[in-house]
């Protein structure tokens, strides 16, 4: 009895009675990627194994096979009819065989370095399949061959090898390539990825088009829908070919349209299809798109449909050169890719056929996902916009400047605001908040704080009372609402800033010799803690000066503490201001540019708002001021008042002007005033006159009739005055309005 090792002893031989050479033979491993031999197999009895039964190295002759003109050449019988030996010992070889090991254990040996050859040949072929994924699809054939097989494959086991293979190589060109557009988050990205996944693997050349504008959700298109050529790519940059030499060019000897030849540029140069397109309802092109499937260029749909997309003076390539696919997204068709191959390229098969569908599908839906994160982030921005101010105002005597940052693009909102809100008395109230957080929440917050602010900014409340309904506010809006402010009040005329803190950063104010100096402001509660008392504070404001709000993300992060922020800001200021020189100010737009500056890679964890005032003041000499008895003598005195003061500034031009609005103001506030009426003139760029008394009730301006004695006070001041205005106090209101001074005449505004 003859043994021969078993799957416990070694690797198994495969039994098989063809050549070695056959077709897919080659790539049967030993003991890989079959089932384990019978036991029947593998320990024959009583009988003499067949030749072919014999594990052979690779590379060896089949020994030849008993023919029925030779009979006597059988088992036992020695060539020329002479009875050969009996059955065969160990270790014998049959003829044009090497010997078999003489032992079962050099027979085992014998094996196993067989099947360690036959796993070294498997790890390279497993290689050679490494290479190929690596330089992708394409490197399967030719040279740019892409997916198509050659012809001169051989049949049986090894096409179906070869076949699979190609299939594998689309399955992973597919994979890698769908997961180079899913990375892509905005629509350039997007549309990059699918032209760098195809060209030149699996196209020569692409063309995207996308419809124009591109909807939104569920709106419906308002006119006629147009697609844009987006973005073209292709394998080699060839520019020389220009203008109608371009297509002339592009054609090769049989008439076959070269795409490889056209100068796809872009929206810059010369292209090979027209930039825009209108989808006509009933057209070829809005069938194709319908039908949602990609399609050859030699299909009947496609030849009717390319000339539409690409215009008719631009040629379309004949055969399966071309696939046309519809970007299809959520809802509707959003835009079509046309794939392109050269005739020095097999054509398209079949199959590519759903590559281009999967590619397709993967486009749209990435460009979907990424048009509606741009409508959430404009959203975002409109809300961000909407919720700060605009513009800055330009009060008298102080002029602002004002930064705003997110924390980055991908969170464009949150708490952080402020706002200048000019008061009576040519007053301005500065502020600066931080609603905890980076949502839209925040944001809403934010936006109800800041309305509730400058509300209670219009009474004219002081400070410290702002903040107190501040709080009351957040504590109403929930038991989490919470946020820090600051509220300051400035007064031109007295050169003061009165100043309240609710758990915010406190201000640096620059003085006009360099010094930066952090302003000692109580720091108290944060807005929403609920019974906490918040204490004012009043400082002066020399004129020169400048004060600098910001929010906490200025100065903390996750790489410096909040002082440490606060002191290199402080040390900021005032290498700028010795940088413009100790007697003039730095440039207030450029002073918050270099106060960003100062940010580091790693400083932008939080939203930043920064509020910059520089106080100009109103010199003594340019205010008047005079306390008026509500008597009927009152518009009297107050018209010799304004008399004398133009005197004293030159002013004697606006005399008949002024006396009469200010006889018509002073006359109203007499009439309902119990305590004495203020009359207040300042000379700046402009002439303003300020008129407050105990009344609450602001003047309203009507028409007056015929016969009515009053109401035609506010109708001569809407006429005269550059600007009016009225502003209700807790004592009461003050009436305003502006002249423009001779030497600056202005247009008249109305309010």
């Amino acid at each position: 009895m003859t043994e021969y090792p078993t799957s416990q002893e070694g690797p198994q031989p495969v039994a098989s009675g063809g050549r070695t050479d056959e077709p897919g033979h080659g790539t049967e491993e030993l003991g890989h990627g079959k089932a384990p031999l019978p036991a029947a197999e593998a320990v024959r009895t009583h009988a003499q194994p067949q030749a072919a039964d014999l594990p052979r190295p690779r590379g060896t002759a089949q020994a030849p096979a008993a023919s029925a003109a030779d009979p006597g050449r059988t088992r036992g019988t020695a060539p020329g009819g002479e009875p050969g030996p009996g059955p065969e010992a160990p270790g014998a070889a049959k003829p044009g065989e090497p010997p078999l090991p003489a032992s079962g254990t050099d027979r085992v040996r014998a094996l196993r370095d067989e099947a360690a050859a036959s796993e070294a040949g498997s790890a390279r072929t497993r290689e050679g399949e490494t290479a190929l994924e690596a330089a992708g699809p394409g490197a399967s054939g030719p040279a740019g061959a892409g997916f198509t097989a050659t012809s001169g494959q051989g049949a049986g086991t090894g096409a179906d090898t070869s076949i699979a293979r190609r299939e594998g190589d689309r399955l992973r060109f597919v994979g890698a390539a769908t997961r180079r557009i899913a990375r892509g988050i905005d629509l350039d990205e997007i549309v990059l990825g699918l032209c760098r996944a195809t060209v030149p693997t699996f196209s020569d050349a692409i063309l995207v088009y996308l419809r124009d504008p591109l909807p939104v959700g569920d709106e419906r298109p308002v006119g006629p829908v147009v697609l844009r050529l987006r973005r073209t790519d292709r394998l080699r940059p060839i520019d020389e070919f220009t203008g109608s030499a371009a297509a002339a060019g592009a054609l090769t000897p049989d008439g076959e349209l070269d795409f490889s030849q056209l100068a796809l540029v872009g929206p810059q140069g010369d292209l090979p299809a027209a930039e825009l397109c209108e989808i006509r309802p009933g057209g070829a092109l809005a069938e194709v798109l319908r039908g949602v499937r990609p399609v050859f260029g030699s299909s009947a749909a496609a030849r009717a449909a390319l000339p539409e997309l690409l215009g008719a003076d631009h040629p379309v390539p004949r055969g399966q050169r071309a696939i046309l696919a519809p970007l299809r997204g959520r809802r509707r068709v959003i835009g079509a890719a046309v794939f392109l191959r050269t005739p020095e390229r097999p054509a398209f098969e079949t199959n590519d056929l759903l590559v281009a569908a999967q590619l397709a599908t993967h486009t749209a839906l990435g460009i979907d996902k990424a048009v509606l994160y741009g409508r959430e982030a404009y959203i975002a921005d409109e809300l961000q916009r909407t919720m700060l101010p605009d513009s800055l105002p330009q009060p008298t005597g102080v002029r602002l400047a004002s930064r705003y940052l997110p924390a980055a693009e991908t969170a464009r909102v949150g708490g952080d605001w402020y706002d200048a809100i000019p008061l009576p008395g040519s007053r301005v109230a500065l502020v600066v908040g931080d609603v905890m957080g980076h949502s839209m929440t925040s944001a809403a917050i934010m936006g109800q704080l800041r309305t509730t602010a400058q509300t209670l900014a219009q009474l004219d409340l002081p400070p410290a009372e702002v903040l107190h309904h501040l709080d009351e506010q957040a504590q109403r809006l929930g038991s989490d609402r919470m946020a820090t402010c600051l509220y300051a009040v400035y007064d031109p005329v007295s050169h003061r800033i009165t100043i309240a803190n609710a758990g915010h950063p406190p201000p640096v104010l620059l003085h006009l010799g360099g010094r930066a100096e952090v302003l000692r402001v109580p720091p108290g509660a944060p807005i929403g803690v609920g019974g906490v008392d918040f204490e004012a504070v009043e400082l002066d404001a020399p004129a020169g000066a400048t004060l600098v709000l910001y929010t906490d993300g200025l100065v903390e992060s996750r790489l410096r503490d909040v002082w440490t922020g606060i002191e290199q800001l402080r040390e900021r200021l005032a290498t700028t201001a010795q940088l413009t020189g100790l007697d003039h100010p730095p440039p207030l737009e450029a002073l918050c540019d270099d106060i960003l500056d100062m940010l580091g890679p790693g400083d932008r964890d939080d939203d930043i708002a920064l509020l910059a005032a520089r106080f100009d003041g109103i010199a003594p000499s340019d205010v008047a001021y005079w306390f008026l008895d509500p008597e009927e003598t009152a518009p009297g005195r107050a018209r010799r008042f304004a008399r004398r003061a133009l005197a004293r500034w030159g002013l004697e031009e606006l005399e008949d002007s002024l006396e009469l609005l200010v006889s018509e103001v002073v006359t109203n506030a007499v009439r309902y005033a119990e305590r004495p009426v203020t009359l207040r003139l300042l000379r700046t760029d402009v002439l303003r006159c300020e008129v407050g008394d105990d009344s609450p009730q602001l003047p309203r301006q009507r028409r007056a009739r015929d016969d009515d004695e009053g109401g035609r006070g506010l109708f001569l001041v809407n006429r005269m005055a550059r600007r009016w205005g009225a502003t209700r106090l807790s004592s009461g209101k003050v009436v305003w309005f502006e002249l423009a001074l001779p030497t600056t005449p202005g247009p008249p505004q109305k309010h």
